[in-house]
């Protein structure tokens, strides 16, 4: 799906602005970072863009398994109806 142009212009603002803000890590997490990234807040932010992309996977795929598992009754049957059907042993 294409964006508008205000649309586009507003991501890419989004995107590109940041806020300076101060977080307390312990220094063994930091010596980690460091040997991946010398760039503390580059690393930051793509762990936890990754780890919220991770934790909205888990909410899709949970919302997708209460919905199959409130139908799964109805969907077995027409399973069993189309092999029936079929005539497969």
């Amino acid at each position: 799906m294409l964006l508008g142009f205000h649309a586009a212009y507003e991501l890419e603002y989004n995107y590109l602005v940041k806020v300076k803000t101060s977080i307390t890590l312990p220094p063994d997490l930091l010596h980690q970072i460091d040997r991946v990234d010398k760039n503390r807040s580059a690393f930051l932010e793509r762990a936890s863009r990754a780890y919220l992309a991770g934790l909205a996977k888990t909410e899709r795929e949970t919302r997708d398994a209460e919905i199959l598992n409130s139908r799964a009754e109805r969907l077995n049957e027409e399973a069993l109806d189309v092999l029936d059907y079929q005539g497969l042993p």
